[in-house]
């Protein structure tokens, strides 16, 4: 039997999961990382995981900032990290909203959560391996999507995301282990 390629990955929500959520966060000087996400994302890394950001942006679509301010906001979050040995691989952002002010984002977008349109491109564009893979969010639309997108979600309400992570790995070892993978 061939081993299967590329890697599973771990989907993470933004706001709320990685970065507290002060609400339209996008400036970079507001970037406050939600207890221990640094070291939670480096667990994630070392353990082998792809670690994919998929946020729901509709401040772009209510006219509040612009694609071009979120991704200099993720190029800052993704420098913090990396001054903390922690790496995002890939960032899938969706601006749209259905009430969208600004009419070029108004949609009630297949990338949008609870649907899974982010998390599928991600299959599609990244070598990912959907056993092991998974999504933790801080909302139900987070979990939905997971669902939706035939992974397991968790939904993180707050506290230390490091020890969060590591009882999710836990349990994913635990799972694997009994079906007899390794």
């Amino acid at each position: 039997m061939t081993p299967p390629r590329g890697r599973p990955a771990a989907f993470l929500d933004r706001d709320g999961v990685i970065n507290v959520d002060h609400g339209y966060v996008v400036k970079p000087e507001a970037l406050d990382f939600v207890t221990g996400a640094p070291a939670a994302i480096r667990r994630l890394n070392d353990a082998g995981y792809l670690v994919v950001v998929v946020t729901n942006q509709s401040g772009v679509a209510r006219g509040y900032f612009t694609e071009d301010d979120v991704a200099a906001f993720h190029a800052h979050l993704r420098d913090r990290l990396a001054s903390e040995g922690a790496r995002i691989d890939a960032i899938y952002t969706a601006p749209h909203h259905p009430d969208a002010s600004v009419a070029a984002y108004r949609a009630d977008h297949p990338d949008r959560k609870p649907r899974p349109g982010m998390i599928l491109r991600a299959f599609a564009d990244l070598d990912i391996i959907r056993d092991g893979s998974f999504l933790i969010g801080d909302k139900a639309s987070d979990i939905a999507a997971a669902a939706a997108a035939g992974i397991p979600g968790h939904l993180f309400t707050g506290g230390d995301l490091d020890g969060f992570v590591a009882a999710v790995l836990a349990a994913a070892a635990d799972h694997r282990a009994a079906r007899g993978h390794r």
